[in-house]
């Protein structure tokens, strides 16, 4: 009797229905793949871009036609190969080598070692350090470029930025092509100390050695330029010209207020407000820059031929 009374309280299982295992109902017997063409797509998160001045949300196909250059005008930050292809003649143009030097000659540690951001940098960017270098031609003259990458531990000058400066100077003596720098760089990189410090003037050196060769030097201060690298070679130049809107100073609106205890006036370290106190020559954007750098460069190599004729 017992054994009969755990059968008859023995819970009963219903019986799987007919063609569980198979999902998806008659569409899915038919058409297997139809579901991947009525499936949800995802959008990419970098298919819009906002616009820091008005917020917009940019499409990014129609940004990247305009140079990235928001419709509001400003002049977004980018990274040399994009430079270099905007600027040099049909896109065209041959890098120079990275420079090898010692990663962290202090064995710098912070919040973690500065051995770690630069291969984070490294990954992040495609690039060995802050400044690269390419050698094409603006408007048919042949022209050694080099370009901070501010996306690169901020554009920070260190050992390797300041060996790849000295290198592209030597190679446009070589060459007896003009130099162009694009600044973009919030200064020194205080990982590196006082080495960093002395690229500044091993920088300045290498610039004599342009100017006694007669070649032009010229500058193009980009969002933002400030601290040493504005302190040295960014207005060393023949000719300083300025993207719109480009951040220019050598500390911050905050710092000088506090020290010299004025409010100083609207716009001040801007590209416009410093054209207008004598600072830089000219404000132009992106799409003018390869054809006013190539008339700037002509008319500085046409001196440079007329003093080697004399």
């Amino acid at each position: 009797m017992a054994l009969a009374d755990d059968k008859r309280n023995k819970p009963i299982r219903n019986p799987a229905p007919p063609m569980a295992k198979e999902r998806g109902g008659w569409l899915a017997k038919i058409a297997p793949g139809v579901h991947k063409l009525v499936a949800k797509r995802e959008t990419p998160e970098n298919l819009w871009v906002k616009c820091p001045d008005t917020g917009e949300m940019i499409y990014r196909p129609d940004l990247e036609a305009a140079l990235w250059v928001t419709p509001a005008g400003r002049h977004m930050r980018i990274n040399p190969q994009l430079r270099f292809a905007y600027t040099f003649d049909d896109g065209r143009f041959r890098m120079l080598p990275s420079p090898k030097t010692a990663d962290d000659p202090l064995n710098f540690t912070y919040s973690k070692p500065y051995k770690e951001n630069l291969a984070a940098a490294r990954k992040a960017t495609g690039d060995q350090d802050s400044m690269s270098a390419a050698v094409g031609e603006i408007s048919g003259v042949t022209t050694v470029m080099l370009v901070h990458n501010f996306a690169f531990v901020g554009g920070s000058l260190g050992t390797a930025a300041g060996e790849q400066f000295v290198q592209a100077a030597a190679e446009a003596v070589k060459l007896s092509a003009p130099l162009v720098v694009f600044t973009a760089t919030g200064g020194m990189r205080m990982q590196e100390g006082m080495l960093s410090l002395m690229q500044m003037a091993r920088a300045t050196v290498a610039i004599q050695s342009v100017r006694a060769a007669h070649l032009p030097y010229v500058v193009v201060m980009t969002d933002p330029t400030t601290a040493g690298v504005l302190a040295s070679y960014a207005m060393l130049g023949d000719v300083h010209l300025a993207e719109p809107g480009a951040l220019i100073g050598f500390t911050g609106r905050r710092v000088i207020e506090q020290t010299i205890r004025e409010t100083l006036p609207a716009g001040f370290q801007t590209a416009e407000f410093l054209v207008e106190h004598g600072m830089v020559d000219r404000v132009v954007t992106r799409k003018e820059l390869p054809r006013v750098l190539g008339s700037i460069l002509q008319t500085l190599l046409m001196g440079r031929a007329r003093l080697s004729a004399a």
